[in-house]
């Protein structure tokens, strides 16, 4: 998209920009208009030519190339819809410009219209001698001046992250791959309507956290002069609706964890949960599978089998594998019996097959660490049935053994993409687990959950069976096969300027400092404009 001057240094080239645009100024034209009178899309034109062949159409979008050949000149636009050749002729042009419109001459198009800068065209739709759509205009509108041209390439990773705004002009596999991600949620909506589900709205600030094993975030709300957590889940505020007579719920929305980077993991990530009353786990299988066929089928229209993490043909249309944790560890690990294995079997079997160990090893991270070396080997879509129920706080003991819960996980390309269960419904016995869980996290480990007694006191009131589910869009990333990074349209990235952006703008770095209404871990470089 970058015109001939490119080679310049980027001060000068924007300078020239900035001097069209006061050209345009001075000749009474509003270089940003605020609308448009756009009639149709491109790709009204390009895919419908019979229908509006010699029909004046007015179009608009951002100018791609611009090619000037005397009194020819042959513009590309693009929208978000396709792209169109615009063929300006010196004596179609309407020769008196309105300027309260903001329309241009054929020569001030030559001098003042550059690549990236946004126009309106008013004319026919023709073809050329090639046989390539074309409008010729009889008006010409400038939308938006642009004083900086976007690159023909943008190879840098971190670059591309920070200015998406550029990525997705430069590589068109970015930009639908993030429509991909709008339909993707929107299939989940459909989905939930077509089943009779309501989507509820709950809050992301808690002042207890539950419903998963993560570092939460902490704020503090001044109103009322006390810490909050951003939350890890929806689980539990969803789950209170069960108990307020609501019957199929679900929320998609974000979620935070305050945790490391990763292929596989953002601190902050959309995910979905929904509630189901009067389901067990069991129930929850089928509609699963059938939640995912239904969600790729409007994604991928028809595309069944798919290349993830290096797994080739990994197959969505069949039934699902299923694989019981007990005979699994057993099959591994010569661990006769996962749900009664001790802390010192748990020691002995992790310093035997991890080499690294940064956890602390009890029974549920020994156990847990064991598992994810087995599931990096399964291909999936797979079901890992029968957890222990040492792993699983929230989930309901199963009837023949209480040691094991009511659980499913599905496993592609060698990770958990969501976790299903039937809900504990027992007051005393959820209190009991989170007391454990507490006492973990009393000795130390900060990502058990804490005691929601709230929660324990809605659970008396009486709540039906229920099955939960609930997954992120790291669904979503291993469809696409693509990065955690690459998979959201902004990743949160740490911040920065560039020299040449401080330069350009006259910002100086100030010293760091500690506001006293600042907390003392938030400490970050400010930035003045330098008014010198």
């Amino acid at each position: 998209m970058q015109d001939a001057t490119t080679q310049l240094p980027i001060e000068q080239l924007r300078q020239i920009r900035i001097d069209k645009l006061s050209k345009l100024r001075k000749l009474g034209v509003d270089p940003f208009p605020a609308k448009s009178n756009r009639t149709n899309v491109i790709s009204d034109v390009i895919n419908d030519y019979e229908k509006f062949e010699g029909k004046e159409v007015t179009l608009a979008g951002r100018v791609v190339s611009k090619r000037d050949h005397g009194k020819l000149i042959f513009i590309d636009i693009k929208d978000q819809s396709g792209k169109v050749q615009i063929y300006l002729k010196e004596n179609d042009l309407n020769i008196r410009p309105i300027r309260e419109n903001s329309e241009l001459s054929f020569s001030e198009v030559i001098e003042l219209i550059d690549v990236s800068d946004f126009v309106e065209v008013r004319g026919a739709v023709t073809k050329t001698q090639r046989g390539e759509t074309s409008i010729i205009p009889s008006h010409f509108r400038i939308l938006t001046k642009a004083i900086r041209a976007i690159p023909e390439e943008l190879k840098d990773k971190e670059l591309r992250y920070r200015k998406r705004y550029l990525d997705t002009n430069i590589h068109q596999d970015v930009f639908d791959r993030f429509i991909r991600r709008s339909k993707f949620w929107e299939a989940h909506r459909d989905f939930f309507k077509q089943n009779g589900f309501i989507e509820m709205n709950i809050p992301v600030l808690e002042s207890v956290i539950g419903g998963g094993d993560a570092t939460p975030f902490v704020t503090h709300m001044n109103a009322i002069d006390e810490d909050f957590y951003l939350r890890i889940s929806q689980e539990l505020p969803l789950k209170r609706l069960i108990g307020a007579g609501y019957e199929k719920v679900f929320e998609i929305g974000p979620r935070f964890r305050n945790e490391g980077l990763s292929d596989e993991h953002l601190p902050e990530h959309m995910a979905m949960e929904f509630y189901l009353a009067y389901a067990d786990w069991k129930d929850g299988m089928k509609f699963i599978q059938d939640l995912v066929n239904f969600v790729i089928g409007k994604v991928y229209l028809g595309k069944t089998s798919f290349d993830i993490r290096g797994f080739k043909d990994i197959k969505f249309g069949n039934e699902w594998e299923i694989i019981d944790f007990k005979q699994i560890f057993k099959d591994k690990y010569g661990i006769e019996d996962v749900y009664t294995i001790t802390q010192k079997e748990v020691e002995k079997k992790v310093k035997e097959h991890i080499k690294d160990v940064d956890f602390q090893i009890n029974i549920p991270r020994g156990v847990d660490n064991l598992w994810k070396l087995i599931r990096k080997e399964v291909k999936g879509p797979a079901f890992l049935i029968n957890h222990p129920k040492y792993l699983s706080p929230l989930q309901k003991p199963d009837k023949e053994n209480p040691l094991m819960v009511n659980r499913f996980q599905p496993i592609i390309a060698g990770s958990e993409l969501g976790n299903g269960w039937s809900e504990i419904t027992d007051a005393l016995d959820q209190f009991e687990r989170f007391s454990e869980q507490e006492k973990l996290r009393t000795s130390g480990d900060k990502e058990a959950q804490m005691m929601d007694i709230d929660y324990v006191e809605m659970l008396e009131y009486g709540m039906p069976p229920t099955f939960g589910w609930g997954h992120s869009e790291r669904l979503f990333w291993f469809l696409e096969d693509v990065s955690a990074r690459e998979g959201v349209i902004f990743p949160a990235m740490k911040h920065e300027i560039s020299d040449e952006t401080k330069k350009i703008y006259g910002i100086k770095d100030e010293e760091k400092v500690v506001s006293k209404e600042k907390s003392s871990t938030a400490l970050k470089s400010e930035y003045l404009i330098d008014k010198e």
